[in-house]
């Protein structure tokens, strides 16, 4: 049955779809925190990057999918989120772009696809302009790479119910429980004044990359994502019509379509 979330009221109410049991699941000590992570199926590997302020779980409708079509689904929970913990360094995307190579060079992964979402897109493409021999290709949904590409904030009754699930999952899985406040405030910091990529740094960028873009972002213009796909040589930009911020979550069907030919075409290249 495909699932239809557009109000994101079945993900306030359970959060995504359980994860399935994982093959290996652990904890990696890099930089000050503890990083957790974990792998699921065999193949050529898949790593998902989930959005701020969420964890690693809201991939649940993905990693079925991945794993199903021959893929190893690998997710880490970014410093300070989920069941990862964090020193007392502000938030950078480059201190978490370095944990997620930790984390691969934990599993001896030479090379992965990356599947970014929201802040974790910006982490993947910091990824592929830093470390291009590792990076298979970036999928990156929903993110901006300078100030310029965010929307002013407006509240709505599907980001209220988004928080709400984020301060749940929080006090669930957080070390620091009681801290989700200022947890909030210091996410908040960095997506008010990170990324700053130039239209010369992304120029410099030669993994293959799919810019996707929603069609109703509550956060993202769509002409800097038109921007992002011009600006990275050679990459693709695609619109998923009918879905927001939250596309994973409201229509997965539709992700994980688009998801599963990019990763089909990147990593054939790489066999």
């Amino acid at each position: 049955m495909e699932v239809c979330d557009d109000e994101l009221t079945k993900f306030e109410a359970e959060g995504a779809a359980p994860l399935p049991a994982a093959n290996d699941q652990g904890y990696l000590e890099h930089e000050g925190a503890l990083i957790w992570y974990a792998t699921y199926g065999v193949g050529l590997p898949v790593i998902l990057l989930h959005g701020g302020l969420g964890h690693s779980g809201n991939w649940g409708y993905q990693v079925p999918a991945l794993v199903g079509s021959g893929y190893r689904a690998i997710l880490i929970d970014s410093r300070g989120h989920g069941r990862s913990t964090r020193d007392t360094r502000p938030f950078s995307y480059e201190l978490m772009a370095s944990d997620v190579l930790a984390v691969m060079d934990v599993l001896h992964l030479k090379k992965a696809a990356l599947v970014g979402w929201s802040d974790g897109a910006c982490t993947a493409l910091i990824l592929a302009a830093k470390v291009p021999s590792r990076i298979a290709g970036v999928f990156f949904f929903a993110c901006n790479m300078d100030p310029s590409g965010v929307k002013p904030f407006e509240a709505t009754p599907t980001l209220n119910r988004c928080f709400a699930r984020h301060a749940e999952d929080y006090a669930q899985l957080s070390a620091t429980p009681e801290h989700f406040k200022d947890f909030v405030g210091a996410v908040t910091l960095m997506q008010q004044t990170q990324p700053n990529y130039s239209a010369h740094d992304l120029a410099k960028i030669r993994v293959p990359v799919v810019i996707g873009q929603s069609e109703h972002d509550e956060f993202i213009k769509r002409e800097h994502a038109e921007y992002l796909a011009q600006a990275i040589p050679g990459a693709e930009f695609i619109v998923l019509n009918a879905v927001s911020h939250f596309a994973p979550l409201q229509r997965p069907e539709r992700f994980n379509a688009a998801i599963l030919a990019f990763v089909a075409k990147v990593l054939s290249l790489n066999k």
